[in-house]
């Protein structure tokens, strides 16, 4: 294990401050400052919040994961970063801080994709990714399918959200079932105990004609909101437990159809789904009677390194320096929109060696 590859992976795409390490394929660290209480009160997160979040909260969360992988800044192999897609402000915080440590140390730095070190995470919890591997990705920002043929290489995008992503419907039902934020982990909650036919709200883009890999959650949480307003003009209780429960599962009854479906038409025989919403009980429940039912092996992390996270970022990293992929050059920027084509964003040269020995720390 000693000749995998050491890295550090710095995560700051929205509200949480994520570090962790990992040797190849081997989880050492996983350290998190999450903001989240910060931006409660604001039913939301709120940009400016989570940057100064950031800032606040980078070094002691670099310190505490070497200290929990009992390994020495100056013995790892190469520092990763988020570089997008993400919060323009909270992405400049952890590039800036990744180029800072590795140019001190005098290790690569590689620039990668948040979307692509989602898929990456799941070699921590199942071993090495199979090639090809379809990858439904959910979470407050994004809902995607995507054909991982290599990872650090070659991710192509089949479908995603035109409107509101998954996570986003989950955070508005919440706040009009008046049941705080963040959405997703409530509504799971309350979902439990009620029933997913007691209303028959709509499926987006499911029709004949409709894209058959796209999602559509707007109408969706429409339709929710105005159920629930109706109840509330007639004077009439609203049965969170049942609109928590059936809004839950369309949700999840189309992300689960569409990645099965997208699987059965390109042949892929491994369904991988990561994101924020993965840790949804009913999503992992669904997925994986549906998989069983059509062949499909099912990959799902556990519930922690589902959410964003730094050793997501230290996996794709790991696998850039053991692939021997460039790393990124020191004019390395954060691009909030950057495609899932990018997987990391490599230099024109090999920076390492421009950088003075009078420059490493100790």
């Amino acid at each position: 294990m000693a000749d995998e590859p050491l890295v550090l992976g710095i995560e700051t795409s929205c509200d949480e401050t994520g570090v962790g390490i990992v040797r190849g394929t081997t989880l050492l660290a996983d350290a998190v400052a999450s903001s989240v209480d910060e931006h409660a009160r604001f039913g939301g997160v709120v940009p400016e919040v989570a940057s100064r979040a950031h800032l606040e909260a980078m070094v002691p969360t670099i310190d505490r994961a070497l200290k929990e992988a009992g390994v020495s800044a100056k013995d790892l192999d190469g520092i990763a970063v988020t570089a997008g897609p993400g919060l323009a402000g909270a992405l400049l915080v952890g590039v800036s801080a990744a180029k800072a440590y590795a140019y001190a140390l005098g290790k690569p730095l590689y620039g990668v994709n948040h979307l692509a070190s989602h898929i990456c995470v799941d070699q921590l919890e199942h071993g090495p990714l199979p090639e090809p591997t379809m990858a439904l990705l959910v979470s407050g920002g994004h809902s995607s399918l995507l054909l991982s043929e290599d990872i650090t290489s070659d991710v192509r995008p089949m479908g995603a959200t035109i409107d509101d992503a998954a996570g986003e419907a989950f955070d508005k039902i919440a706040r009009v079932l008046n049941l705080g934020f963040p959405g997703g982990p409530v509504i799971d909650r309350y979902a439990r105990e009620g029933d997913p036919e007691a209303i028959a709200f709509p499926r987006g883009l499911t029709g004949p004609r409709d894209p058959a890999y796209d999602f559509s959650f707007s109408g969706l949480k429409t339709a929710v909101a105005r159920w629930i307003e109706a109840r509330r003009a007639a004077g009439e209780e609203v049965p969170v437990r049942d609109v928590a429960a059936s809004f839950q599962e369309a949700v999840v009854d189309v992300l689960t159809r569409k990645a099965v479906r997208a699987c059965k038409d390109e042949g892929v025989e491994h369904l991988m789904i990561g994101g924020g919403v993965a840790a949804n009980s009913r999503l992992r429940e669904l997925a994986r009677h549906r998989c069983e039912a059509a062949g499909i092996e099912l990959r799902v992390p556990r519930p922690k390194l589902c959410t964003d996270n730094g050793a997501m970022v230290a996996a794709l990293g790991a696998e850039m320096v053991a692939r021997n992929r460039s790393a990124s050059s020191w004019d390395l920027s954060a691009d909030s929109s950057l495609p899932v084509t990018d997987t990391h964003v490599p230099g024109n040269h090999d920076h390492v060696h421009e950088i003075s020995g009078e420059n490493l720390s100790s």
